[in-house]
Parts: C-alpha cells; sequence; structure tokens
C-alpha cells in the first residue's frame, strides 16, 4: 500500500475531519482513507460519463425496456407478468 502525507492541514480543517471521523465511529485514519476511497470511485463514475455511447447514440425508452425484458426471458412489448394465469 502506498502512504500519503498531507502538509500544511488547517487546524479547523484537521479538527473537523477528526470530530466527523468520531462520529462514524472511526480512526482518522480509516476515516481519511473512506473518503479517499469514494472520491476515486466518483473519479472513475465522472470518466465512464465522458465515455462516447457504443452503438452510436442514446436508446429510447421502448428499446431499453424491451432490452431488459429480453434480459429477463420475456417478450418484447409484454405486460412484464410472464408466466402469471
Amino acid at each position: 500500500m502506498a502512504v500519503l502525507t498531507i502538509r500544511n492541514v488547517p487546524e479547523e480543517v484537521r479538527e473537523l475531519l477528526t470530530r466527523a471521523a468520531k462520529r462514524s465511529g472511526q480512526s482518522l485514519q480509516a476515516y481519511l482513507l473512506a473518503v479517499l476511497e469514494r472520491e476515486a470511485r466518483f473519479s472513475r463514475n465522472a470518466e465512464l460519463a465522458d465515455m462516447e455511447p457504443v452503438g452510436g447514440g442514446l436508446l429510447s425508452m421502448d428499446e431499453i425496456v424491451d432490452a431488459v425484458r429480453a434480459a429477463r426471458g420475456e417478450a418484447p412489448g409484454g405486460d412484464g407478468r410472464a408466466g402469471v394465469a
């Protein structure tokens, strides 16, 4: 694992982070690691949002519904109640 050092953190910021860690029942290190992990996931999501759509464009709602139904093994355009008598 890598080691990070953050210098020149204002005392007020450190105190606020320490209080937030205590409220969540974590050490400051565990709390900050969780914050960094969450931020890393968000940055990955932002990268995905910038990607071009596959297939040349957006799908209509009907196309999305049909794809979900197909994945479930239902007939396209059905009422979603497959096997209900």
